[in-house]
């Protein structure tokens, strides 16, 4: 963190990002997590994801520690990190620690620095453990907090579940399936919401809205089945939810500049 700080930095403005965030922050400050604030006046562990608006007001002059920034695609096959605890909830994402619990903590986030600095060739795979090892640590030490019966939650509930349904659909591993949720309609329906209202909760907690949302996830997808398969564009298209490969073929070429052969001889070459 001290890389990132200076004597002239202006406070970040409360606001969403498209990344998770883990920080491990010496300093006096007040944390802004959504709707509640954390007085910070020590060492603070910090889960933040997409979904939930944040805001670090700092107090004090001198500010230490770390912070691990990653996008969901970076476990992408490997599981959602999105499905962990301290990044579901509002009230787990926020941990004040003792001296031996910033000593562990420290110790694997400059675990996580010297590796991502080194020059082993599978060092983003080591890497992924390490950050789901600060995650469970985590979960392990405190006991997880869930509030279902809060109606204020409601629009953080079904933006939860609609990344949820999202997410199962993937990834594909047989080229007979087909996703069953794909338009925005799908997805209300499946939710028990209108149309109209998930997209305003979506637009509201993520800045994007449904279909934004749906169509980053398939052009994700797409790009990795052309990558890592043999299947043709036809099949890879079906298992999208096209009707036509035609269609595929101009929903990825606007998205990426490239049709999907192009792309795949690209990754080849």
């Amino acid at each position: 963190m001290e890389d990132l700080t200076g004597s002239e930095d202006k406070p970040v403005s409360y606001s969403r990002r498209d990344f998770f965030k883990i920080s491990l922050v010496k300093a006096e400050g007040n944390i802004h997590y959504a709707d509640r604030t954390v007085e910070a006046r020590g060492t603070v562990l910090a889960f933040t994801n997409p979904m939930i608006p944040f805001f670090w007001e700092r107090t004090g002059a001198k500010q230490t520690g770390f912070v691990c920034i990653f996008t969901e695609a970076f476990f992408n096959r490997y599981g959602s990190v999105r499905d962990c605890p301290v990044f579901r909830n509002k009230d787990n994402g926020v941990m004040l620690l003792s001296p031996a619990e910033e000593f562990q903590f420290k110790a694997l986030f400059e675990k996580i620095y010297s590796e991502l600095t080194g020059d082993y060739e599978f060092k983003y795979d080591l890497l992924r453990s390490l950050v789901m090892e600060v995650i469970h640590t985590a979960q392990k030490k405190w006991p997880l907090q869930v509030n279902k019966t809060d109606p204020s939650k409601a629009s953080e509930r079904i933006a939860i579940k609609f990344r949820d349904l999202l997410e199962q659909q993937f990834p594909i591993e047989l080229n007979r399936r087909s996703i069953r949720l794909r338009s925005a309609r799908d997805f209300a329906g499946a939710l028990n919401v209108q149309v109209n209202h998930l997209n305003k909760v979506l637009k509201t907690m993520t800045g994007q809205t449904t279909m934004q949302l749906i169509n980053d996830r398939v052009i994700q997808e797409a790009g990795q089945l052309l990558k890592g398969t043999t299947w043709s564009v036809s099949e890879i298209a079906r298992c999208l939810g096209f009707e036509e490969p035609n269609h595929f073929s101009a929903f990825f070429k606007s998205r990426s500049k490239f049709t999907p052969n192009q792309f795949r001889q690209l990754k080849k070459d």
